[in-house]
Order: C-alpha cells, then sequence, then structure tokens
C-alpha cells in the first residue's frame, strides 16, 4: 500500500497524463512520461507511448456531453499505472522516479496546465496581442487611438 505522498504522485501524474492530451505539449509530455514509466528499457517506452496515444485518441473523440467523465476514468487508469509502478521499486529507485513524476506534473499537469510560457501552432494576421504567465494583467489597444 503506498503512502498518501505517493498516492498523491501518482494522482497528479494521472491528472497531468488527460490535461497534456491535445494540448500543444502533447508531443514532449508523451516523450517524458514514456521515458519515466520505461525506465530506460526502450519496448515498455514503446508501450507506454502506444498507450498514451490510445488516451489521446479517446480523449480527442468524445463527445462534450461525456468529456469530463471519460477525462477522470482516464485520470484514474493511469494514476493506477504510476502507483502500480511505484508499489514495484526499491525505495531508492521509487524516490527518484516520485521526483520524476512530480515535477512532470508541475510542469504539464494537474494545476492550470503546462507551464513555461510556450505558444506554438499560432497564425496571426494583423494586430496580435500574446500573453504568457499566471495572473497577470495586459491591456492592448489597437487601432489610430491605440
Amino acid at each position: 500500500m503506498l503512502s498518501e505522498a505517493l498516492t498523491a504522485a501518482a494522482a497528479g501524474g494521472g491528472m497531468a497524463v488527460v490535461q497534456s492530451a491535445g494540448a500543444d505539449s502533447w508531443a514532449w509530455f508523451r516523450v517524458r512520461c514514456a521515458r519515466l514509466v520505461g525506465r530506460g528499457d526502450a519496448d515498455a517506452e514503446r508501450e507506454v507511448l502506444d498507450r498514451l496515444d490510445r488516451t489521446a485518441a479517446v480523449l480527442g473523440t468524445v463527445d462534450e456531453g461525456d468529456r469530463e467523465r471519460v477525462r477522470a476514468v482516464h485520470a484514474v487508469l493511469w494514476q493506477g499505472e504510476f502507483a502500480s509502478l511505484l508499489e514495484a521499486l526499491a525505495q531508492e529507485e521509487r524516490d527518484r522516479l516520485v521526483e520524476q513524476l512530480v515535477q512532470l506534473t508541475k510542469e504539464f499537469g494537474a494545476d492550470d496546465g503546462p507551464r513555461g510560457g510556450a505558444v506554438s501552432g499560432n497564425t496571426f494576421h494583423g494586430p496580435t496581442a500574446v500573453q504568457t504567465g499566471d495572473h497577470n494583467r495586459q491591456e492592448n489597444h489597437f487601432g489610430s487611438g491605440g
């Protein structure tokens, strides 16, 4: 049985998966997650990538009415994946994996999405204002009176 802290780390990882699926950061997230879960085993990493892609495909096709329920189900499935992995490891390796999982969650999940100010995949035609960061303020004035 996992401690509360380990269970919380596993839950955060599950939330990071469902929050990252379909986002611009998905490609980077899935590679990082597969490396973390695969722990250096190329076959295991490919299997994790396949499962991550299946999760993203399901989340990408679910209708709006079922979206939250399906996201919750997949978050729990991935929480179980992370928890099983943590239970199987020796203490030193478990501590290292928890650190990595917490870092992955901070970067990609649980609170309000990916961090780091990344903006990608956009096309702008005309006046544009882009803002990144947490809880900041921006005022834009376009046109001759701006």
